[in-house]
């Protein structure tokens, strides 16, 4: 078997998960039966069970605070249109965890102490919705709006729900409202209201003591995401000046005293912990690379999911050690990144770069994979995907464009109105250094991506022709108007923010932003693979694009598989990954 397909076979772990007042208790994901599903971990007994059990897996799962049940949200292949059940934790019978509430869209959850559940909705008809779940009782509404919200929190005694919500219409940007669990509201914060600038908010959790109305807040006022202490009863506000670059986020210790503060700057991320009665800020000694997530633990301790390019994720304890060992053989390692930085039209635009080992000198065939989101980036974290292509002997390159996030709040918000042709710029700037630097071979260069990289893929083979020698695009979005019409409702919300209104109001800017306006335009072969239950990218639009390559016989190949915005099977994935291995072989003459 090649390195490349023990990459994804070789069985991984998420950050356990652990019940609030049973911290024994812990849920999990591990892909360790081929297939991405939920496990239930008693770490005093060191008993592992395997939860759910569905074909086209499941990866969202959340323990209730006694630890006594886990909650798993059921959709059908893939569409993310379900309900949530739920299994006791020592196993059982799943039963519906909400009856009343019909199939939704997940918009939150937060589950209290006493068995009640705060549950966010989606739908296309009703717009997003809030609802208080009882034990033996009808669910509850508490809230209603076209446009998207969802359950932010429930305090530690079930008193108080935050929600975040974007009524003002800007889907990037939410505020938070307080209410109480009969609907009343107790207090809201908006800093998209009295400035020229419209600033984000984030809930990042009730402190973990009863009685205490201060929440854990994330906020852009001074450009980049930073945390503060909003208390919700007096109003207060208390930011937290953390003299750290780049992005802060932070999540309560158990004990209320301290935060466990996550901080990302140039593609990598440490943890810190800061005193909240002092102010101290102290490093956690973590290796260099990505922590994906971390959590402190009840003794103090913090428990994280670390892993570099070079490196295979792994759990890790301050304690010492790996927490949670999965089963099964080792992930071959990688080559690590290289920093690149590039001026461009917006400003340097951040770059990783990825060469096969022991190959130094160019140019060589060369791979621009890129990131979905689109307010994501891509960091020094393992993927399998990059390292297959390097295992391949192509140079792999990653552009965190305008509109990626951990670059502060202006490079994110850059991404409005020009959408797909402000980060194609970004991305032909670093084609250029790519060139001329002499790593990449004009003949032989790769545009890829998946999801916003698939549609960024397909919108660049058509504006930028001359560029690229094939591309590769996975669930992309290729015609927009008709995505628009298709998608589940929240992205439709996103897609108004970015465009500056809807496909009727502002119909310009979906045409010059959308591929299928450039597909007689597209000259190199092209490949797309898409899941027939996609509802971010649905199916018909994709079709739509292939029908107009079809016909001018342009050369292109379509895989159709049954999932939705990607697959959480293991051979699918090494299927798909291996056709595009073919498919670029085939027409560059490089080796499969």
């Amino acid at each position: 078997m090649p390195d490349w397909e023990k990459r994804f076979r070789a069985p991984r772990v998420s950050l356990p998960e652990w019940a609030w007042d049973a911290p024994g208790r812990a849920l999990f994901v591990s892909n360790a039966t081929g297939t991405y599903e939920l496990y239930a971990w008693d770490r005093g007994t060191g008993e592992q069970r395997q939860v759910t059990d569905r074909t086209n897996g499941t990866t969202d799962g959340v323990l209730s605070p006694d630890g006594e049940w886990i909650w798993w949200f059921s959709d059908t292949d893939g569409d993310e249109f379900g309900v949530w059940m739920r299994q006791p934790f020592g196993g059982g019978e799943d039963e519906p965890a909400t009856p009343g509430l019909e199939p939704s869209y997940p918009a939150g959850l937060a589950i209290g102490r006493d068995g009640t559940a705060v549950v966010g909705r989606s739908t296309d008809e009703d717009g997003s919705t809030i609802h208080v779940v009882r034990p033996g009782r009808s669910p509850l509404e508490i809230y209603r709006h076209r446009e998207s919200a969802g359950v932010g929190d429930l305090s530690h005694d079930g008193t108080l729900i935050a929600v975040e919500h974007t009524e003002h219409g800007d889907a990037m940007h939410a505020a938070l409202r307080v209410v109480r669990p009969d609907g009343a509201v107790v207090a809201e914060l908006d800093d998209t209201k009295g400035g020229t600038e419209e600033l984000g908010l984030t809930v990042l959790g009730f402190a973990p003591v009863d009685g205490d109305t201060r929440l854990l807040v994330g906020h852009q006022r001074r450009g980049r995401w930073e945390p503060m202490l909003w208390d919700v009863a007096s109003g207060a506000e208390t930011e937290l000046r953390l003299d750290l670059p780049g992005d802060v986020s932070a999540e309560w210790y158990p004990d209320g005293s301290g935060l466990l503060v996550v901080h990302s700057f140039e593609a990598r991320s440490e943890l810190w912990r800061y005193e909240i009665a002092t102010g101290r800020l102290a490093r956690v000694d973590t290796p260099a690379g990505s922590v994906s997530s971390a959590t402190a633990r009840p003794d103090g301790t913090v428990e994280y999911l670390w892993s570099s390019a070079a490196h295979p994720p792994v759990v890790r304890s301050t304690a010492g050690g790996v927490v949670l060992e999965p089963p099964g053989m080792k992930a071959p390692s990688s080559v690590p990144v290289e920093d690149v930085w590039v001026d461009g039209p917006g400003g340097r635009i951040h770059a990783l770069v990825q060469r096969p080992a022991g190959v130094a000198d160019g140019p060589l065939p060369t791979v621009f994979e890129i990131h979905g989101g689109p307010t994501w980036h891509d960091s020094d974290a393992f993927a399998a995907a990059p390292a297959a292509w390097v295992d391949h002997g192509y140079a792999v390159v990653r552009v965190n464009y305008r509109g990626s996030t951990g670059y502060g709040r202006e490079w994110t918000d850059a991404l409005k109105h020009r959408v797909g042709l402000i980060e194609l710029e970004d991305i032909a700037a670093v084609r250029e250094w790519a060139v001329t630097s002499g790593l990449a071979d004009p003949g032989r260069l790769v545009l890829t991506g998946g999801s916003w990289g698939g549609y960024l893929t397909l919108l660049g083979l058509g504006t930028q022709p001359d560029a690229w020698a094939l591309g590769l695009a996975a669930v992309p979005v290729a015609d927009y108007v008709t995505a628009y019409h298709d998608e589940m409702e929240a992205l439709k919300a996103l897609d108004r923010t970015l465009f500056g209104g809807s496909p009727e109001e502002v119909p310009e800017r979906f045409e010059a932003s959308s591929p299928i306006t450039y597909v007689d335009r597209v000259r190199v072969p092209v490949y797309i693979s898409a899941g027939v239950n996609d509802p971010r990218c649905p199916i018909r639009q994709i079709d739509n694009y292939v029908d107009r390559l079809a016909a001018r016989d342009a050369v292109h190949e379509v895989y159709r598989y049954d999932a939705g915005h990607g697959s959480l099977v293991v051979e699918e994935r090494i299927k798909q990954v291996r056709l595009e291995l073919d498919f670029a072989a085939r027409y560059l003459g490089t080796r499969a």
